[in-house]
């Protein structure tokens, strides 16, 4: 913004917008938690091993899955992981920020409650879902990429 104010690129017709909007609709939707997907606790990451639920120092932790990319652990503690994160959704950045490395590093000492637990789970799933959605074909072209 300091050289020149942001542009939204034009579509090149109709039906490229009304696919723009729909997907503009679904990211608005993800970003606020509002989206129906994020309840279906099947694309959750699984946190199942009992434990202390606090986020110790020098962690979070991302460990890779070799065979299986889609069983990347994020851990929170020597014992504790949520396990089912994708590389590319761990690698995700907004704004200069790895999302879920930075919501975890913010509560780093803290006890994390349930709903602690099941927002991180949900934000995994939106950022999934967000990664889809710029995959989406009217965006690359709409882009240029």
């Amino acid at each position: 913004m300091k050289i020149d104010f942001p542009r939204v690129p034009w579509p090149k017709d109709k039906k490229i917008f009304v696919e723009l909007c729909q997907v503009g609709d679904e990211l608005t939707k993800l970003h606020l938690m509002e989206a129906k997907i994020l309840e279906d606790q099947n694309k959750w990451p699984a946190f199942n091993i009992e434990g202390s639920d606090i986020i110790e120092k020098g962690y979070p932790k991302y460990v890779a899955h070799a065979d299986m990319p889609q069983k990347g652990k994020v851990y929170i503690n020597q014992d504790q992981y949520f396990e089912g994160v994708r590389p590319e959704v761990w690698e995700f950045h907004i704004g200069g920020y790895q999302v879920c490395e930075k919501w975890l590093k913010d509560r780093r000492g803290r006890k994390l409650s349930y709903e602690d637990i099941n927002h991180y789970q949900k934000m995994v799933v939106a950022l999934g879902e967000t990664i889809r959605l710029m995959g989406n074909k009217c965006l690359v072209e709409m882009l240029g990429r």
